[in-house]
């Protein structure tokens, strides 16, 4: 019998194939907005928008839910772009000059981004041009005509190129050099000089054979390409933008002066010198440029001016804005961020005489900016997606899924009293374009992110589209510092410009003591918990209506009063007193104040029993918030954690002491471990392989060798850090008796179990007793090579994880088997392992750090449907790394299942972003403004599934040129991704088949995009006070071997590509 306790089990066919069925890695959508935003165009027919980055990605949206995404080969900067009116087409010019063109084609019913074409111009001198040396070198502009089947391309030399769209190629025998434009302007304006680039070329709306050129120098040319000559020209100024008015009667030049002009552009020979009309909008001092300009007319006969900078230089210089005139009517709307381009939805059928603008669109540099131009006062519109998630940076995160009907109508109530709108607005989403093809989810998820300027926003992400539906502010009920200097700069507004501000880009906090750390929803009963960074906790209940209330406060010495240590960080912020106005919304009924003042690291909500856990780097307090009464106060510092004190402005000083302290403890090892080895190494590899032979046959497979962990110094700086929390109702005294408990795990490897005397709650009631909650020490346990605790979780009789507060007494799920014996599973950053309840004695175990040479980073447990059989699940481990790898394992057994990489080593932001879903999804910021979300499961998918109307035949001869398919956008962010040839599209569709967000096909069952995660809500902190460990240095830098070793998989996996793509 013993030699079967060594032996590996082999691969068993069944349970590879239900792997399958149950997993399956997945990148399926990017959530937020695009980061680096550099390029924008919009179809007017098909009512989509496009946005290019400096990346090089490109991202199409039309209605909620209608998305495509596209990366191009290089990374290069995407310049300009513009849509083939009603064709899906799309032509992208990047920073090289090189263009591309994509087209949205079906596959099986769903659309898809692919680049079909690109084209590299030639810059060789005298290319197509005898009479003298043209370059192509760059292109300036670019300018469709003849509906998308003929570009103009404008050049950096002042020739004008014409390229045949379908095929990408230049024609011979057309281009317009600059001298053949010299030979219409005034001998006296010529004078040796230069036209200089083209900067914007305007197509004639009723004529497509004229067309409007402007050069850099001034020089506006109406040019006839019919008759090969100019039919006006006019003499300006130093030439920003040009805007042809419907008509082709007029037409509008922005300045680098600040100046823009109105020309007629009537029959006439002679060159024009005098405007129409010339102003400077904000003079008559020195202005900035009008970088662009749109001149729109209406039916009422008023016209809309919108252009974008032209600012007075010295006063509002860094301001950046968009004006917009009509009439007499001039608003300068401020933006918090740099204008990338903007566009306005209009009629552009030829029949209508008239432009009549519905909206205004606006891209800047970190949001989206819509404005209804029908509507009097211009209001801005609510963006059902592209909300920027980064409005004030992310420090933490959490999900809730299956959120209960009744608190979701709440919350988007809630959220809609916060920003009234018109009821016209909730329709007057101008991009509608395209059709979405998935179900509409049958149950709903919550996104929570908390933010450094201490709100937290609810957003929801049941869907493709990551909507936002609510915002909790903190801040109100603290005093600021920034208050009265806010007041002053508002009284020193001037009425002239009339700005307006616009949008919700605001990257600077009034106080950093108010950011949020962690979250907690608790989604039956409307409760939850947010806690910040100055140490303060707020317990908050849902209101459906205004009050006016005092906030109960209470502090909790995490100290308990012991000597020698003095806080050296920030003081706590001072809580307003009296009673104070709340909105409808999350409202503050107890604020908890740990002293000393230090940032929450945990903190975990049990509704049920009204009780709010929370832990520091000082230690964990336990906290009544029904009877307002602290429970229990537990310090965990050790006697050398001295960094613990001093707060996160002295972190110079302790990365340099964590370093000195980390180098000794390596030669301190080395030296051990030389004394040891002179003369214990050879009896005992002696005694190793006589035990050997004895124990194991030569044909049983060993065991893989483990990695040598050196134990952790138990006066490590950090080491009393509370890195997790939980409540659970089980078996801690005995094995006849559960109750109420409360875990704690440290930084130094220590894991605390309370037992809780909570008084229950009459039959039918909700609220329990007034009598005092009394906490009792029952077990602690000290893991053995000191490692951080990340998770505690307890499973029941079953091996399953007990349900969350109120699911079983309201029977929403399973009850708990408190029959068979309790289990605790413990994660720490090495090992996972599970004892037995109540003799906390170890029962299975899994070494992460020994067998795969990485630390980890985020558990959670997760349920994994199968795709075959709908009643079938298993309940699963899933774990990230420092090393960026998603491992699962099963539950209670720790077995591995499976493991897919998923995120770079080398994005330490990312991985500290990442938060699990209950049923196998999950997110990590791929950009401080996107969220890359991605599925570990077979079934439960969430990605875009949508189509588009589009009136261009399908020709063999255009297909025939597609380049490939479009890589998925996060290989932007670095993750490898696999790129396939056109004949490789209908391959094998494995479990772990990369699958984009561009590409959706899922399998039959997987249809349905619905995300079925359970009640549980996950959460993550983001560090964003720049404490950077040896832990992380040694994650970036690793060690000789998993250097080697990660080279070899890169070049494994570069050829791996090339084979793909060679084929």
């Amino acid at each position: 019998m013993m030699k079967f306790r060594f032996r590996r089990q082999g691969a068993d066919p069944q349970r590879e194939k239900l792997k399958q069925e149950l997993f399956a890695f997945n990148k399926t959508v990017e959530h937020g907005f695009p980061n680096q935003p550099s390029a924008l165009a919009f179809d007017p027919e098909l009512r989509i928008m496009a946005i290019g980055t400096r990346s090089g990605a490109v991202k199409i949206y039309g209605a909620p839910g209608v998305e495509f995404t596209g990366l191009h080969r290089d990374t290069a900067t995407v310049t300009q772009m513009h849509f083939l009116p009603g064709q899906g087409r799309l032509l992208t010019l990047l920073d090289d000059s090189s263009l591309h063109l994509w087209e949205i084609v079906h596959h099986n019913g769903c659309a898809h981004l692919e680049e079909a074409l690109s084209f590299q111009p030639p810059s060789r001198p005298g290319f197509d041009c005898a009479s003298g040396p043209l370059s192509l070198a760059r292109v300036t502009v670019v300018l469709l005509l003849a509906a998308g089947d003929l570009a103009a391309l404008g050049t950096e030399g002042g020739s004008v190129f014409f390229l045949d769209v379908p095929t990408l190629t230049l024609l011979e025998g057309q281009t317009l050099a600059p001298d053949d434009v010299l030979r219409s302007v005034p001998d006296d304006y010529r004078c040796g000089k230069a036209l200089g680039p083209v900067e914007s070329l305007q197509g004639h709306l009723r004529d497509p054979t004229k067309i409007l050129i402007g050069y850099s120098r001034g020089l506006l040319v109406i040019w006839n390409r019919a008759a090969q000559c100019a039919d006006r020209v006019f003499l300006g100024n130093q030439l920003e933008s040009l805007c042809w008015e419907r008509s082709g009667n007029t037409l509008v030049s922005s300045h680098s002066d600040g100046s823009y002009a109105v020309w007629s552009a009537g029959a006439g020979g002679s060159p024009v010198t005098q405007p129409t009309v010339a102003t400077t909008p904000y003079g008559p001092f020195p202005c900035k440029a009008i970088n662009k300009i749109l001149w729109r007319n209406c039916a009422s006969g008023d016209h809309f001016i919108i252009f974008s900078g032209g600012m007075p230089r010295a006063s509002y210089g860094d301001r950046h804005c968009v004006s917009v005139l009509r009439a007499e009517t001039l608003v300068t709307l401020d933006f918090t961020s740099r204008i990338i381009d903007f566009f306005t939805v209009h009629s552009t059928r030829p029949e209508d005489e008239f432009d009549e603008p519905q909206a205004l669109a606006v891209l800047l540099e970190e949001e989206l900016v819509v404005l209804d131009l029908q509507t009097p006062g211009w209001p801005a519109v609510p963006a059902p997606y592209l909300a920027p998630l980064h409005s004030s940076a992310i420090t933490c995160s959490a999900h809730v899924a299956n959120v209960p009907a009744k608190l979701w109508a709440r919350i988007v109530s809630a959220g809609e009293q916060q920003s009234p709108q018109p009821a016209s607005s909730a329709s007057s989403w101008p991009i509608t374009g395209g059709r979405n093809l998935a179900q509409e989810p049958s149950q709903r998820g919550l996104l929570l992110t908390g933010h450094e300027d201490g709100t937290v926003r609810f957003w929801d992400a049941s869907g493709v589209a990551l909507r936002p539906l609510y915002k909790l502010s903190t801040a109100g009920l603290f005093q600021t510092d920034c208050e009265h200097a806010d007041s002053l700069a508002q009284a020193a507004e001037d009425d002239w410009p009339p700005f307006r501000k616009v949008g919700c880009f605001d990257p600077y906090s009034d106080d950093p003591r108010l950011g949020v750390q962690k979250v907690a929803l608790c989604k039956y009963t409307a409760q939850m918990v947010v806690a910040g960074t100055a140490g303060q906790v707020l317990v908050l209940e849902l209101s459906d209506v205004p009050s006016e209330q005092a906030v109960s406060v209470a502090s909790v010495d995490l100290l308990q009063d012991r000597e020698g240590f003095t806080w050296k960080g920030h003081e706590r912020l001072s809580p307003r007193t009296g009673p104070l106005p709340w909105p409808a919304g999350f409202q503050p009924r107890v604020l908890v104040q740990c002293l000393p003042p230090a940032a929450v690291t945990a903190v975990t909500l049990h509704a049920e029993w009204s009780l709010v856990a929370f832990g520091t780097s000082h230690g964990f307090g336990l906290f009544d918030y029904q009877r307002k009464s602290p429970v229990l106060a537990r310090c965990t510092l050790h006697p050398n954690d001295s960094l613990a004190m001093e707060g996160p402005l002295s972190r110079v000083k302790s990365l340099k002491k964590s370093l000195r302290q980390s180098f000794r403890r390596i030669r301190k090892s080395r030296v051990s471990g030389k004394k040891r080895a002179a003369n214990a190494n050879s009896k005992l590899q002696e005694a190793n392989a006589q035990l050997a032979e004895q124990a194991c046959p030569h044909d049983v497979e060993m065991t893989p060798v483990q990695r040598r962990i050196e134990p952790r110094s138990a006066d490590d700086s950090l080491s009393g850090v509370v890195r997790c929390l939980y409540f659970a109702d089980t078996f801690l005294r005995d094995a006849a008796h559960h109750g109420p408990t409360m875990w704690a795990g440290t930084n130094s490897g220590s894991v605390f179990a309370y037992a809780l005397e909570v008084p229950a709650a009459a039959a039918g009631g909700e609220k329990r007793p007034e009598r005092a909650v009394e906490a009792v020490l029952g077990k602690e346990v000290q893991l053995m090579h000191r490692a951080p605790v990340v998770a505690i979780a307890v499973l029941d009789g079953r091996g399953r994880p007990l349900p969350e507060p109120y699911e079983a007494s309201r029977d929403l799920a399973q009850a708990p088997d408190m029959q068979g014996g309790h289990a605790v599973l413990i994660a720490s950053e090495e090992q996972f392992k599970v004892f037995t309840l109540p003799k906390v004695s170890a029962k299975t175990k899994f070494k992460l750090t020994a067998h795969e040479g990485c630390r980890v980073r985020k558990v959670a447990l997760a349920t994994f449907a199968s795709v075959a059989c709908e009643d079938y699940a298993e309940t699963c481990l899933a774990c990230l790394t420092n090393l960026g790898d998603v491992h699962v394992f099963s539950v209670p057994g720790l077995r591995p299942q499976v493991h897919y990489s998923c995120i770079r080593k080398e994005d330490i932001s990312g991985i500290a972003s990442c938060v699990f879903t209950r049923h196998g999804q999950g997110f990590y910021l791929i950009s401080p403004s996107e969220f890359e979300r991605f599925s570990l499961s077979a079934r439960n998918i969430t990605e875009p599934l949508c189509s588009l109307d589009i009136s261009w035949p399908r020709d063999t001869t255009r297909t025939s040129h597609r380049l490939r398919e479009s890589p998925k956008l996060s290989q932007a962010n670095g993750t490898p991704g696999v790129v396939l040839a056109p004949g490789s599209r209908d391959g094998s569709p494995g479990p772990a088949r990369s699958k984009g967000a561009d590409t959706p096909e899922p399998p039959e069952a997987t249809l349905s995009p619905m995300s079925i995660d359970s009640a549980t809500s996950a959460d993550t902190t983001l560090d964003t006070t720049g404490d950077v460990t040896v832990e992380d240095v040694k994650d970036f830098l690793g060690s000789s071997e998993e250097s080697e070793k990660n080279l070899r998989n890169l070049a494994e996996d570069e050829a791996r590509a090339c084979a793909v793509l060679i084929k």
